[in-house]
C-alpha cells in the first residue's frame, strides 16, 4: 500500500510547555477576555496532538471540530481529543480556563486510571457538555484549585494538581456518560479497545482485520468475534469508520485532488477509493465536497 502522513497536509501543532512549570505533558492556562490567540494561523484548519479542554465563561465565537460546527456558550464544557482538526472563524474576545495533556502524560503511571475515563476514550465523539449551575460552581471550583496549585512550589505540587485532576475528571465523565447515553455500554472493552487503538495507529496502510488480528496476536474469526459483541459493529467497519471520517476531513479542510487523498489513505486506484466511499456515504467525494462545502460556507 502506498501512503503519505495525512499531517503534511494540516498543520499539527504540540502542546506549549506550561507558562509556570515548563512541562511539554501538562499546561493550565487561563485566557480572560482576550482575542489574541497563540498562533494566528488557529483561523486556519490544524489539528492538535493533545487532548484539549476548555470551560468557556464567556464565548460566543463559532468553531469547528472535525466537520461539525460549534458556537461557543457561556458557562459550558469543551473537550477534544488528538488528531482532530480545529478551526476557529474569527478572535472573539474570550474567557476561559484551558487545559492541555498529552498521551505520555495519560501513560505515566500515576495516571494510568484516567485513560479508562469515558470523557478520555470518547467512544461517542462528542465535545460539548452542558452545564447546570451545580455543575458550573464545581467545575470552576475544581479548575481554580488546579490552576493554583500549579503556581505554587509547594510541597507534593504535582500530587496535589493530579489528585484535583481525577476529580475533575471523574465528574465530567459523570456528565458525558449521563448526557451522551453510555449506562448501558459493556464496562470492559479491553480488545476492541486494543483494536481501535492499532487502526489508529496504521489505518493509512492497513484496509484489512486479518492484518490487525496477526498485530493481536489472534485470529481473524476471534478478532471479529470479540469486536462485534463488544461494539455491536464488524470488525470491518471500524476500519471504514476511520478511513471515510479521514476523508471527509480532508475533503472539507483541504483542497487536494481526490486521487492525493486516495494515495494518502493508502488506496493504490483512485476509481476503487471513489467506490469504496460511494458505498459507504452514498455519494462520491467530488459531490461530498461541493455540498458540505455550500451548506457551511
Amino acid at each position: 500500500m502506498y501512503a503519505i502522513d495525512t499531517e503534511i497536509v494540516i498543520p499539527k501543532y504540540s502542546l506549549a510547555a506550561d507558562l509556570v512549570t515548563g512541562s511539554t505533558l501538562f499546561a493550565i492556562n487561563k485566557i480572560a477576555n482576550a482575542t489574541n490567540y497563540l498562533r494566528k494561523d488557529f483561523l486556519t484548519p490544524h489539528r492538535k496532538d493533545y487532548y484539549f479542554w476548555a470551560f468557556v465563561k464567556q464565548g460566543s465565537s463559532r468553531h469547528w471540530i472535525d466537520m461539525k460546527p460549534y458556537t461557543l456558550q457561556p458557562n459550558t464544557f469543551y473537550f477534544t481529543i488528538p488528531h482532530q482538526v480545529h478551526l476557529k472563524e474569527d478572535t472573539s474576545p474570550l474567557t476561559a480556563i484551558s487545559l492541555g495533556f498529552t498521551e505520555e502524560f495519560l501513560t505515566l503511571e500515576e495516571n494510568s486510571f484516567l485513560r479508562q475515563l469515558p470523557i478520555i476514550q470518547n467512544q461517542n465523539n462528542g465535545h460539548e457538555l452542558n452545564l447546570s449551575d451545580a455543575d458550573v460552581t464545581f467545575i470552576e471550583d475544581m479548575l481554580e484549585k488546579i490552576y493554583q496549585e500549579n503556581q505554587t512550589h509547594n510541597t507534593w505540587q504535582h500530587s496535589m494538581v493530579i489528585g484535583y485532576l481525577r476529580i475533575l475528571m471523574i465528574y465530567l465523565s459523570r456528565l458525558y456518560t449521563e448526557q451522551f447515553n453510555e449506562a448501558g455500554a459493556l464496562p470492559d472493552r479491553v480488545l476492541l479497545k486494543r483494536y481501535l487503538t492499532k487502526i489508529e495507529e496504521n489505518y493509512q496502510q492497513q484496509h484489512d482485520v486479518a492484518t490487525y488480528a496477526d498485530m493481536l496476536n489472534l485470529s481473524a474469526g476471534h478478532l471479529s468475534e470479540v469486536v462485534k459483541e463488544q461494539s455491536g459493529k464488524p470488525a470491518i467497519v471500524h476500519i471504514h469508520e476511520r478511513l471515510i471520517l479521514e476523508t471527509k476531513r480532508l475533503l472539507f479542510h483541504t483542497d487536494h485532488s481526490i486521487k492525493e487523498i486516495a494515495f494518502r489513505l493508502g488506496f493504490e486506484e483512485a476509481s476503487y477509493f471513489n467506490r469504496f466511499f460511494k458505498r459507504i456515504v452514498g455519494d462520491t467525494p467530488v459531490s461530498y465536497r461541493t455540498t458540505i462545502r455550500e451548506m457551511y460556507h
